[in-house]
């Protein structure tokens, strides 16, 4: 037994928090390494939240000290380091997760995760795939190594995340225990324990990356004017970021690769052979069409029907129509409403650059190309990231796999106006998981751009309910 893993129960402080007229009372065990021998001490922590009520004997709802589901968000977004995160507010200003968790009667768990960017004090990139994911793997395994002494229950880890986050949490999902991690897992100390989970909550997974540019111009192709935002640091010490709109027409070479990758992608997806839930064929004709557009089509369907339900007026949106009672929409026109956020190509650059191409860097080449597309038309001479990197990255790659263990439920959240990625990302994850055997729910929340946790109320109840 590492003695440097165990969890020492008696190192803790007690905290009240008051926000959103709530009071809550919680016991904080913080900043505990979950590797022995960690490649960023500041980053490899974890830390506990447990409500303090279940150290007197209380019970939240159904929930007590030993039951209680232990709730496991991370940080990550861009795929950039994501740090342990405290009861309160969010990098939004928005009043977390972890808070309303802790009111709900879950066991808190925020893991401190490597991402891009990193480097050691010789100048190695130390966030580059897997790094990521083996964090929070080695995350689970040293709550399950410490199963007699943490608080809740480590049989039952639900994990959450949003964006680069959200598809971590999916592939801490679909790759439990699977022996591609084993390497690097053992370089940074982890315990000799399992990793699976019992449930992952996903918004807006950025996901299936080195096929996500064929599926942003299946979906998007057409548009050649694109719309996005980015940050402005504050002028002033103390000051807030301000969100600057960027405007751009594609150019004749990105038009023409962007015709190229909306061609690729039925080769693609008719690959994954999937099936609906009537064991029906997902499927795409050459030019993009067919029962899995209408697939895709029938979550968007579902989000407009809610909002009719709801009483909320339609009737401004060309793209939707009532007849007979039917709704119906369509879709190409839906594409325009959403509009493009994106250039050709969207995550692997020809020129690099992006936060993908720096997630498949290597230890002394910052930026990589991951798809073979991209490398051949590279205007920078890139490199290409090793298979094996890639494969890891993409929970697409485990779901048939049965070396690895998959989460028992899956709840995948895309907003209807979330143009991060191809809506085809999600359905395709949620498609092949059902297939297999998994709870997948997928649902594309109205009037949601790229964003996570906006329906708490929700995620918790769904986390009852499984």
């Amino acid at each position: 037994m590492n003695k440097s893993l165990i969890f020492d129960t008696e190192k803790y402080s007690v905290e009240t928090l008051e926000m959103d007229g709530y009071t809550l009372v919680y016991r904080a065990f913080e900043n505990i390494p979950y590797v022995a021998e960690p490649v960023d001490e500041k980053v490899q922590v974890l830390s506990i939240y447990v409500p303090e009520d279940y150290y007197k004997g209380k019970m939240i709802g159904n929930y007590h000290l030993e039951n209680a589901p232990i709730f496991l968000p991370n940080t990550v977004g861009g795929y950039m380091p994501g740090p342990v995160e405290r009861p309160g507010k969010n990098v939004h200003g928005e009043t977390n997760a972890a808070f309303f968790a802790l009111l709900h009667g879950l066991v808190v768990v925020s893991p401190g995760v490597r991402g891009r960017e990193q480097k050691d004090k010789e100048g190695n990139n130390i966030g580059i795939a897997p790094a990521a994911i083996c964090d929070l793997k080695a995350a689970v395994r040293y709550l399950r190594f410490n199963s007699k002494r943490i608080p809740g229950d480590t049989e039952k880890i639900i994990s959450n995340g949003t964006s680069a986050g959200g598809a971590l949490s999916a592939l801490l999902g679909t790759t439990g225990n699977h022996p591609d991690y084993e390497p690097y897992l053992q370089a940074v100390g982890a315990a000799e324990e399992k990793d699976h989970i019992f449930a992952s909550s996903c918004y807006c997974p950025i996901t299936n990356l080195e096929h996500a540019d064929m599926a942003y111009e299946w979906e998007f192709c057409g548009l050649n004017d694109y719309h996005s935002m980015r940050f402005e640091p504050p002028v002033k010490e103390g000051g807030k970021p301000e969100m600057i709109p960027v405007d751009g027409q594609m150019t004749e070479e990105q038009k023409a690769m962007s015709r190229k990758l909306k061609e690729m992608f039925p080769e693609y997806l008719n690959s994954l052979r999937l099936k609906d839930d009537g064991g029906n064929p997902l499927e795409l004709d050459e030019q993009g069409n067919g029962s899995f557009k209408e697939y895709v089509k029938s979550f968007v369907e579902a989000a407009v029907q809610g909002e009719i339900l709801k009483g909320t007026d339609m009737s401004g949106y060309d793209w939707i129509t009532v007849q007979g009672g039917r709704l119906k929409i369509d879709f190409d026109k839906y594409v325009i409403f959403r509009t493009r956020m994106k250039a050709t190509p969207a995550f692997d650059n020809v020129c690099l650059g992006t936060p993908e191409n720096e997630l498949f860097g290597s230890v002394t080449n910052r930026f990589r190309h991951f798809t073979e597309f991209s490398q051949d038309h590279s205007t920078v001479g890139g490199e290409l990231a090793e298979k094996e990197q890639i494969k890891m990255m993409n929970p697409m790659a485990y779901i048939e796999d049965e070396k690895a263990v998959k989460a028992e439920h899956i709840r995948i959240r895309h907003g209807v106006v979330d143009r991060d990625t191809s809506l085809a990302v999600s359905a395709m994850l949620a498609a092949k998981l059902r297939e297999n055997g998994v709870d997948a729910e997928l649902a594309y929340p109205w009037g949601i751009p790229h964003a996570g946790d906006y329906d708490i109320g929700e995620l918790l109840e769904w986390i009852d309910g499984i």
